[in-house]
C-alpha cells in the first residue's frame, strides 16, 4: 500500500466517523419541526410528540444488546450519556463504543502492517487514537451546540418576561419559549415543559436539563427562578437583569477571543510546526523515519520528543485560555 493510497483510506475512514456523527440526528430534528407545525395547527402537543420527548432520554444502540452490555462493563457510563446528549444528535453510548474500537483495529492494522510499527508502538497509538478521536469530534459538537444555545438564551429569557408581564405563569412562558425559539434553546425547553406535564415541579424539570446542558448560563437562570420561588420579589425584573448580564458576558467572552486571537495564531503555528515538517519529510524519504518506529532508540527518542511537545502545547493553551 503506497502513501497516496494511505491517505485516500483514512480521508475516506474519516468522513465515514463524520457523517455517522453528523447525520444520526436529522432525523430528530426533522421531526420536532413537524411536531411544532402540527401543535401550531391544532393548538396542542400530540401524544406521539410527548413519547418522542421521553424518549430521547435514553436513545437505543443501532446493534441489539450492545448498550446493555457497555452499562454492564464501561465505568461512568451515565457521564459518557450525558457527554452524547449535549451533542443534540441520536448517538447511542453502544455506536460510540463501536466507532471507537473500530478505529483502534483500523490505525492499529495500518501501523503494523503498512508502517512497521512495533507491537508496542502500534498499540498505544491506535488506543490513543481510537478514544481521542471520537471523544475531540463529540467535544466539538457539543461545544458548538452550547456556544448556539447561549447567543439564544438571553432572547429565550427576555420572551419569558414578555410572557410574565402580560400575565402568564412561569410554566406556559417556558412552553411558548420551547414552541416559539429555534434550537436549541426550543428543544431544551420543550422538555422541561413536557417533564413538568409528566408530574416533575418546575425546579426538579430545570436542574435536570441544567445537567444535561451543564452551562453556567442556564444555571444563573435555575438559581434565579429557585431563589425568587423562595424569597419572593418581582421575577419577571429578574430574569430581565439576568438577561442583560448575560449578554454582557458574551460581549466579554468576543471581546477576550478578539484580543486573544494573534496569541491563539501564533500558538497553533509553534505547535503544529515539528508535526508538519515530520509529515513532510516521511512523504518525500519514509525510510528516514522508520528508526524511530522501529529501533528502540528511536522509540525512546521519540517519546521524549512528544512528552517536551505536548508540556509546550499545554503551556500555550493555557496562556491563551481565559475564564469569564
Amino acid at each position: 500500500m503506497t502513501i497516496g493510497t494511505l491517505i485516500i483510506f483514512v480521508g475516506v475512514l474519516a468522513m465515514m466517523l463524520i457523517l455517522v456523527f453528523a447525520f444520526q440526528g436529522t432525523g430528530r430534528d426533522r421531526q420536532r419541526r413537524l411536531e411544532a407545525v402540527t401543535q401550531r395547527a391544532h393548538g396542542a402537543r400530540s401524544s406521539v410528540a410527548v413519547q418522542a420527548t421521553v424518549k430521547r432520554q435514553e436513545t437505543k444502540g443501532t446493534i441489539p444488546g450492545l448498550d446493555e452490555l457497555i452499562k454492564r462493563i464501561l465505568p461512568r457510563q451515565s457521564a459518557l450519556r450525558d457527554r452524547l446528549d449535549r451533542t443534540g444528535k441520536s448517538i447511542s453510548v453502544g455506536g460510540y463504543v463501536a466507532v471507537s474500537l473500530i478505529l483502534v483495529v483500523v490505525v492499529f492494522a495500518v501501523a503494523r502492517l503498512v508502517f512497521g510499527f512495533s507491537t508496542g508502538m502500534a498499540l498505544p497509538m491506535a488506543v490513543a487514537m481510537g478514544v481521542g478521536i471520537p471523544h475531540w469530534i463529540v467535544g466539538k459538537m457539543a461545544a458548538k451546540r452550547l456556544s448556539k444555545f447561549n447567543s439564544l438564551f438571553p432572547d429565550a429569557i427576555d420572551l419569558i418576561v414578555r410572557g410574565l408581564k402580560s400575565g402568564l405563569p412561569v410554566t406556559e412562558s417556558i412552553g411558548a419559549v420551547g414552541r416559539e425559539m429555534a434550537d436549541p434553546v426550543g428543544c431544551e425547553f420543550i422538555a422541561v415543559f413536557d417533564a413538568m406535564k409528566f408530574g416533575k415541579t418546575l425546579e426538579e424539570s430545570l436542574w435536570e436539563a441544567a445537567g444535561r446542558l451543564d452551562t453556567p448560563e442556564f444555571k444563573f437562570f435555575v438559581i434565579s427562578l429557585s431563589v425568587q420561588k423562595e424569597t419572593g420579589g418581582n421575577l419577571a425584573e429578574t430574569l430581565a437583569n439576568l438577561s442583560d448580564i448575560l449578554r454582557k458576558r458574551r460581549q466579554m467572552r468576543l471581546k477576550i477571543k478578539a484580543m486573544s486571537s494573534e496569541a491563539k495564531a501564533s500558538a497553533m503555528i509553534l505547535g503544529s510546526l515539528p508535526f508538519i515538517m515530520f509529515g513532510i519529510i516521511s512523504a518525500m524519504n519514509w525510510e528516514y523515519e522508520r528508526a524511530l518506529f522501529t529501533d528502540p532508540r528511536g522509540i525512546m527518542m521519540l517519546g521524549v520528543g512528544l512528552g517536551m511537545m505536548g508540556s509546550g502545547i499545554a503551556v500555550m493553551a493555557k496562556m491563551v485560555r481565559f475564564e469569564i
